[in-house]
Parts: C-alpha cells; structure tokens; sequence
C-alpha cells in the first residue's frame, strides 16, 4: 500500500478481489450474496481506479490464508486451525487470520444447533440450569428460541427469559465447554468464536415468536422479579412503525383513543406505508385536515416526536392488554377470524 494512504476496508478489498478474480467467477460469487451485499459491492467495484499490484497480492494471500483457515476449522476447529497456521505463518500472523476470518465470516458458537430441530434441543437443555439455556437460547436462530422457550415449564420460562435479556459477553471457554457437551450430544459438527449474545433486543425477538400465552405469562412473572425490565421489554415489543402489522378495525380503534397532536407528530417522521395505514383508516375529511395540519406544523424536535410515538405505543399496549384490540403473535393462538 502506498504511503499516506488509508488502508483498505473490507469492502474495497473484496471489490478489489472480485476485479481481480474476473467477471465470470465474480458473478458466480454474486450468485450466493444478499441483493444489499451485491448493491454494496458493486458501488465499490465501480470506485475502483487503478489498484497497486502489490497492494492486489496482499489481498489475494489474505483471501487465501483465510480460506484455509476456514478448511482447517471444519477439520478440526479454531484451536486446531491455529495450531497449523502457527507452524505455516508464525503466532502473530496466525493470530490475526482466525481474527480477521471469525469477524469477516461471523463464525457463531451453536452454529450446528441452528440447523437442528428445536424438540431436539429442548430434550438436551431443558434439565440445564436457567442461565446455561438462556445462552444457548442467545445463539439460536430467534424461531428456535420462541419455540424451546415456550415448550420450557412455565416456572422456568421467566427466569430464562429475564437471563438472556440481562445477558453480556461470556468467556469463550464457559461457551466452549456447553458447546462441546451440546456437540457430542447432537453428534454434529461445530465452530465457534468470541461473540457476544443475548440482552433486551434478543428476548424481545424471541418473545415476539412466542404464543400469547407464553409472552403473558413470562411478562407478569417477570414484572413481579424485575418490574424495570419488564416495561424496556414491552417498550420494545411494539414499536410505533408495527402499527402497518394491526387490522384496519383495530387501527380505527386506536385512533379514537390517540391525541391528534401526538397522532400528528408520530407520523412527522413517519414512513409512507405507516401514514397510509393510519390515513386509509379515517375519514377523507379528517385524512386531509391532519395531512394540512402536519405540513404547517413545520420542523419538529425529534425528541419531541419519539415521545409521541411512546405515548401511543402506550395505548395501544392498553387496548390490546384489555382485550379491546388484537395484535397478532407468532405461535398460532393469535389467529384472528
């Protein structure tokens, strides 16, 4: 790399990689890429210039340490891909490479376990203690965990639950050891890294898969444990934009009970799809007076508006706690007819 430059990120190596390799084998790559990852390259590919021969070496032989890297740890796992890159390219080197392939790949712990049935998974951890079976719960895929959370007995769904939503980092040898136990239980094949998992965001994604039933009852038991966690659980389980998820009845019954200021300031800031779920549930005439309403409402402070926004997540938390709408749920009791 030439002196006084920035060095390179990922992206622009992988730009640099694909330019190098040839369209053809570039396209057969495109061919397993999310349609972002290919939008996001092809803007880098079209930035590329003239690119340092040197500097398209060095990113070809970090390409290949990499790929062996990756063989090596299907062989045998991360300690013994170290173990081999140590002897080939030297501890720091080898170092970096298993650090740069766990960011670069995201090599998750669990990973055979999300391929794996959850009623299996449940058979192995359900006897586990509450914080081992929320940090499995953690790496799962989020249907995993809302299935094994539900089917979990109800004295224990809380106190997983509360574990993965106050849940940090954990050292990587108490992931190891569970992960190994887990692995010779499934008979499957495993890697691992240093990631961090769980906290409020995961369990509100592994409650909103949930049944109804489940949810409520997790949430009353937690209110009770953790009162503090329990409403940053519901704040986060229903947010403003999920309003374009409610039936028109439902939205038309939310709108009766709403301020017009904080209905007005919510939708400020809001995305198309929102206001015409909220709009096509009014009347025309109304419709047209909040739309003239919010154009001389002129700028707003943010603040201002996230706050409306909660003030109606609020109500509508109300209404559907007191049976008067229905927000439907993962899990299949929430069918509505």
């Amino acid at each position: 790399m030439a002196k006084g430059t920035a060095p390179l990120s990922g992206r622009q190596k992988a730009a640099i990689l694909l330019v190098a390799l040839g369209p053809e084998v570039s396209a057969q790559i495109f061919k397993h890429l999310r349609d972002e990852e290919i939008e996001q390259l092809t803007l880098e590919i079209a930035n590329v210039r003239k690119v340092d021969s040197s500097d398209k070496d060095t990113i070809i032989s970090e390409f290949h340490q990499i790929c062996l890297a990756q063989e090596y740890i299907s062989q045998g796992g991360i300690n013994y891909a170290k173990e081999i890159l140590e002897k080939a390219l030297g501890e720091n080197k080898a170092l970096e490479v298993i650090n740069r392939l766990t960011a670069t790949l995201q090599v998750r712990p669990f990973d055979f376990a999300r391929k794996a049935d959850p009623s299996q998974i449940l058979n192995f951890i359900q006897n586990e203690n509450p914080q081992t079976i929320a940090l499995v719960l953690s790496y799962l895929q989020f249907e995993q965990a809302a299935s094994i959370l539900s089917s979990l007995p109800q004295e224990k769904q809380a106190e997983v639950a509360r574990r993965v939503a106050v849940m940090d980092s954990t050292s990587p040898e108490i992931i190891a050891q569970i992960e190994r136990v887990l692995e010779q239980k499934l008979s499957s094949t495993v890697t691992q890294d240093y990631t961090n998992a769980g906290g409020i965001e995961s369990i509100v994604q592994i409650l909103n898969g949930v049944d109804r039933g489940t949810e409520r009852t997790i949430l009353d038991s937690l209110e009770i444990q953790d009162p503090e966690l329990a409403e940053e659980i519901k704040k986060r389980m229903f947010v403003f934009e999920d309003i374009v998820n409610v039936d028109n009845r439902s939205i038309q019954r939310i709108i009766r009970d709403l301020e017009n200021a904080d209905l007005q300031l919510a939708l400020k800031v809001a995305s198309e799809e929102v206001r015409e779920a909220v709009f096509g549930n009014m009347s025309k005439r109304m419709a047209d007076t909040f739309k003239e309403e919010m154009e001389f409402m002129g700028p707003v402070r943010l603040k201002d508006v996230e706050e409306a926004q909660s003030r109606i997540v609020g109500i509508i938390r109300r209404l559907e706690e007191s049976g008067e709408i229905i927000i439907a749920r993962g899990g299949g009791d929430d069918i509505i007819v």
